[in-house]
């Protein structure tokens, strides 16, 4: 018999099996043969499909694939429910999410041992970890639900949601979509993924016990021609979604136009960063924690391991160690450290990539794992930066290892990825590590930690990664609706640009000529093109503006990169500039009210200049005020909610209020720290060509605002394709909403499109912390506190 100490050299342990009975139990009862959960009833099967336990590759059971019938009755069931629903008070909605929560604590052992056994992953996950987060989700928005009046009061619910999810975190998914979307008053139709359809059906189940009303929530189970069926309904009026980015591609360009809401939770190829000073040990156990975690099918997995090169050997020589203890095996076994791979498909697509790895020059090192649908965890060393392990996201248990000398070459190596879900920093500088939290581009972060998820902080990605937010009070404004402007004329689209001689313009009489130019990098510069077209007012041609081109777009998109520093700057340093901008307009005003009547305004354009210097001031006061949250979270650490800018807007401004127009839309972006390329009012861009006189006397920094005049559509698709733009502000006409929007998906930039005229920017619509939260992202980023 082994003694205590050699037991504790080996630390191996005996197997622990869980019983995995219930489970079966369960399955038995419903014939192992399940229908759809719409209106509070299970349907009849039909045209089924088998789920697998990936472990043994035993069938567990038949699942029916959903039909454009079977969606249809979904929505219908949803849509017959929500008002009924959305008129509940908070509290009575409350009432039912608390019921939601304790049900599933009472069922918690069926589901964990269910997901394990559908999912493949270790029972020790399933049972302390996902089921633990499904129950905290419910409990945490049953309050939401509470104080939804208070909090929100303005709000209203989207209407019914549609919730496709992925298969690595099947139940604590739908937890995360629905428990929102029903505190708002929404309700959902949600289908899970065809590996992992059980919990889903099991939790309607719960749900129906707990009493929640026929109609709230409604499942549809089918692969993804189901999942395009839900998402692409016209009945629906929000899509959120999980899962790839190429699906995410397509979901975007499939309901572009449609005017529903969208939030995308996609890939990720998280770095996870070691620098020299950090607990080395802590942070080998981190690594376990951020890749091999349910064997590494995360979409926030830390997956590129970036080592000091100072501390590079050691770190190593820890992690190889710790990875050969590693367990892989029988995910019921509670002694299990890696279960399944969810299933062949996966596997297949896991040792394919490893292989073009290897083919490459990487070098492996390798635990153990048996015959079947698993994967040993694997560490892949000799990777190059832009090699296919390094750049491709693998969803599997394999690890790259890249060193680094400076914090600025970790830097360069974290954002070297088209994603931006998460990074993980270790270091005992807390300052470097806030450093550093501050300049990755991820829109959650971990100090010396890995993987903490809570449902009071959001959750999601910046890039390619996605946007919109999962958690948190950030996650429950995905759910809502804020108020509407009040609806309007929709414009005329404006007459096409013509470069061809026209009218007299103003000063061929004797006058001196005017000269109109685009600004870009904070010089007045001809356009690329060499064409002008003719600006009309009331009375004929008043002028010549630039006819800007795809090359100026490009130029005025590389300048506005480069004002970086913006960004950087304080709110209070933003805010004296833009109270000087409002200043120098003031100074001006007589000019502008004289130019915009003779563009045809009348008696509105004393209004407009005052309203325009009025809203520099509001966005002034707002630049060092638009903070964000400390949220609080269960673990032992202050989660900080960043507001940060999105970088580069694109923005396209109505041709009505040429001026307030423009000044509402670029003050809010340049206000919260972005840098912008404006497209100014089409048939009235001499404004803004005055403007920039302004900006300049304004310490406005070369870059902050560029101004592209032209064919607005035309530009917009432009800067639409641009893969460099983060973000796009678009007021025009209905096909090019939509045309926007189906173009944005090339880079997933964010998007803002309305039908120009339908808001009065000179109300109250025009203006307000909408404006602001629309420029900036948030990033959440755990802190260690009190531990």
């Amino acid at each position: 018999m082994p003694t205590i100490s050699e037991i504790l050299m080996t630390m191996d342990y005996g197997p622990a099996p869980e019983d995995a009975s219930i489970a079966h139990d369960w399955l038995a009862r419903h014939g192992a043969r399940f229908g759809h959960f719409i209106a509070g009833t299970l349907t009849s099967p039909h045209t089924t499909f088998a789920t697998i336990n990936p472990a043994t590759s035993v069938e567990l059971a038949q699942v029916s694939a959903g039909s454009a019938a079977d969606v249809d009755a979904a929505v219908e069931a949803a849509r017959a429910a929500q008002p009924k629903w959305a008129a509940l008070s908070g509290h009575q909605r409350a009432r039912h999410l608390y019921a939601l929560a304790r049900h599933v604590q009472q069922h918690a052992r069926l589901l964990s041992v269910l997901e394990t056994l559908d999912n493949g992953k270790p029972i020790r996950e399933s049972r302390d970890i996902d089921i633990p987060l499904v129950i905290r989700h419910f409990y945490h928005h049953a309050g939401w639900a509470e104080v939804l009046a208070d909090e929100f009061p303005a709000a209203t619910p989207l209407g019914v949601c549609a919730q496709v999810i992925p298969w690595n975190f099947p139940l604590l998914m739908l937890a995360w979509k629905v428990a929102p979307a029903l505190a708002a008053g929404n309700t959902v139709v949600l289908k899970p993924a065809e590996y992992t359809p059980l919990t889903a059906l099991a939790f309607a189940q719960i749900a129906h016990e707990a009493g929640l009303p026929e109609g709230v929530l409604n499942i549809v189970t089918g692969d993804g021609e189901t999942g395009a069926l839900l998402t692409g309904h016209a009945g629906v009026d929000k899509v959120a979604f999980t899962g790839s980015t190429e699906v995410g591609r397509l979901i975007r360009k499939q309901i572009a136009g449609s005017g529903k809401a969208l939030t995308l939770e996609l890939g990720g190829k998280s770095p996870f960063i070691v620098f020299a000073d950090a607990d080395l040990d802590a942070a080998v156990e981190g690594v376990v924690d951020a890749i091999w975690f349910n064997g590494g099918q995360v979409c926030c997995a830390g997956s590129r391991l970036l080592v000091a090169e100072a501390v590079a050997p050691r770190f190593t020589a820890l992690l190889k160690a710790r990875l050969g203890k590693l367990v892989t095996g029988d995910p019921l076994d509670k002694s299990v450290d890696l279960g399944a791979i969810v299933h062949p498909v996966q596997l297949e697509r896991i040792t394919s990539l490893v292989d073009q790895g290897v083919a490459e020059g990487a070098v492996l090192t390798q635990g153990a794992a048996p015959e079947g649908c698993f994967f040993a965890p694997t560490l892949a060393e000799n990777v190059d930066p832009a090699s296919i392990l390094a750049t491709t996201e693998i969803f599997g248990p394999v690890a790259t290892l890249t060193t680094f000398r400076t914090p600025a070459d970790a830097l360069v190596l974290a954002n070297a990825t088209n994603y931006g879900l998460a990074a993980s920093i270790w270091s005992e500088n807390i300052s470097l590590a806030l450093d550093m939290a501050a300049k990755v581009k991820a829109g959650v972060v971990w100090i010396n930690a890995t993987n903490l998820f809570d449902a009071a902080a959001g959750f999601g990605g910046m890039r390619e990664s996605g946007f919109g937010r999962e958690g948190g009070r950030e996650g429950m404004v995905a759910y809502l609706a804020m108020p509407s402007p009040k609806a309007g004329k929709a414009e005329t689209p404006p007459a096409a640009c013509d470069p061809l001689p026209g009218d007299t313009a103003p000063g061929a009489k004797g006058g001196i000529d005017r000269t109109a130019k685009l600004y870009i990098a904070g010089k007045q510069t001809r356009p690329d093109s060499g064409y002008s077209y003719a600006v009309q007012g009331p009375k004929g041609a008043i002028g010549l503006a630039p006819l800007g081109n795809r090359k100026d777009i490009r130029n005025a998109v590389e300048a506005a990169h480069k004002a970086f520093g913006w960004g950087k700057a304080t709110g209070h340093n933003r805010a004296q500039v833009l109270y000087y901008f409002a200043e120098n307009l003031e100074a001006r005003a007589e000019e502008f009210v004289a130019r915009l009547t003779a563009m045809g305004l009348g008696k509105s354009a004393r209004s407009e200049v005052d309203t325009a210097v009025q809203r520099a001031f509001w966005y002034a006061a707002q630049a060092d005020k638009f903070d964000g949250h400390v949220h609080s979270t269960q673990a032992n650490h202050v989660t900080l909610a960043m507001h940060e800018p999105m970088g580069v807007i694109a923005i396209s401004c109505p041709d009505r209020s040429p001026l307030l127009g423009f000044v509402s839309l670029v003050l809010p972006a340049i206000a919260t720290g972005n840098a912008v390329v404006v497209t100014p009012s089409q048939s009235h861009p001499l404004i803004a060509c005055d403007l920039v006189q302004v900006m300049e006397t304004s310490d406005i920094p070369a870059g902050v605002i560029n101004i592209v005049t032209g064919p607005r559509d035309d530009l917009a698709r432009v800067l639409a394709d641009h893969d460099d733009v983060a973000a796009q502000w678009y007021f025009g006409t209905a096909q090019s909403c939509a045309d926007v929007e189906a173009r944005s998906a090339g880079n997933l930039k964010q998007t803002w499109v309305e039908v120009a005229g339908l808001r009065d920017f000179s109300s109250s619509a025009g203006y307000g912390k909408g404006f602001l939260h629309r420029a900036t992202q948030v990033k959440n980023i755990w802190v260690p506190y009190g531990i």
